[in-house]
């Protein structure tokens, strides 16, 4: 096969080029950035949109710009694209390159600060790292929807997203977890309707007699759940969702040296009510503490 023409080829070609290049031939797409680490604006045929946009975006569209147009959605493996003509004005301003996790069947969560880190490191699976200016990116295989401030300070970057290189990181890449997943659950803004707290179907709760393998105190459970609940019926706003799924995570935890059964269910229906209650549909309060008691099975495997 030819190999591509590099333009300016020596030492004077554009540096990142060179690391777009290396970055397609591992499979991974990728695309330049401009001053302030962003992409470079669209053509004049794809302004504001104007070509109905590529068939790899969200909204699918008949755009077949050659130019690195709509950000993520022109990162690219194919060395003769990055190396088109079209493609060579934008290497010569271009100060960064940005590549497309999905597109690699990666997810990227973005921890913008210390404290973000040190979240991540006390709920997330230890996976391959890379240091930012801020904070750090954790870097799990496999894709999924991204999502923006899912918490303070943190990003999911995946799908219909680009990440920054900033090199290839440390540590070996874990299997994306039901943690990360669990993170971009959408989730209520609004507060219950009136009444549906007294319509909630019956569920069961936590008793004794269904964690006859538990080594704590009943008192010792009933006093963490309580604290855990309180947690989640105070998110009345926004944010319960998440919070059920980390009550679930924490409570399950605090089991896993219990030769059991510990009434694990009847903990997380205990939970799905409470969140229920101030108005989280209850599809994804059960897929939330569902994947916080897995996240919590996971974590001390």
């Amino acid at each position: 096969m030819t190999q591509p023409r590099v333009f300016g080829e020596g030492p004077l070609a554009p540096a990142p080029l060179h690391v777009a290049l290396a970055l397609a031939a591992a499979g991974v797409p990728s695309l330049p950035l401009r001053r302030g680490k962003v992409p470079f604006g669209n053509c004049r045929s794809c302004k504001d949109g104007a070509c109905g946009g590529r068939p790899n975006m969200k909204a699918a569209g008949p755009c077949r710009c050659s130019a690195p147009c709509h950000a993520w959605a022109a990162a690219t493996t194919d060395p003769h694209v990055l190396t088109s003509p079209r493609w060579a004005p934008v290497w010569r301003e271009a100060v960064a390159v940005a590549y497309h996790p999905g597109g690699a069947g990666l997810t990227v969560v973005d921890l913008d600060n210390a404290a973000a880190v040190a979240w991540a490191r006390a709920t997330l699976p230890a996976t391959r790292t890379v240091a930012t200016t801020r904070g750090e990116h954790w870097i799990y295989r496999g894709a999924m929807p991204s999502s923006n401030a899912v918490r303070p300070g943190v990003d999911v970057k995946s799908r219909t997203q680009y990440a920054r290189w900033l090199g290839p990181g440390t540590g070996r890449m874990a299997v994306l977890p039901s943690a990360v997943r669990a993170l971009v659950v959408k989730e209520e803004a609004t507060p219950a309707r009136r009444g549906v707290a007294s319509s909630l179907p019956a569920r069961a709760t936590w008793e004794r007699r269904v964690a006859t393998g538990c080594r704590h105190t009943e008192r010792y459970v009933r006093t963490g759940l309580e604290r855990g609940l309180a947690l989640v019926r105070a998110r009345t706003e926004s944010g319960a969702s998440s919070q059920a799924f980390g009550v679930a995570r924490f409570l399950a935890a605090q089991h896993a040296g219990c030769p059991g059964p510990c009434g694990l269910a009847a903990i997380g229906e205990e939970i799905v009510t409470a969140a229920v209650s101030v108005g989280v549909p209850e599809t994804y309060a059960c897929r939330a503490v569902a994947n916080g008691l897995e996240t919590a099975v996971e974590r001390a495997a």
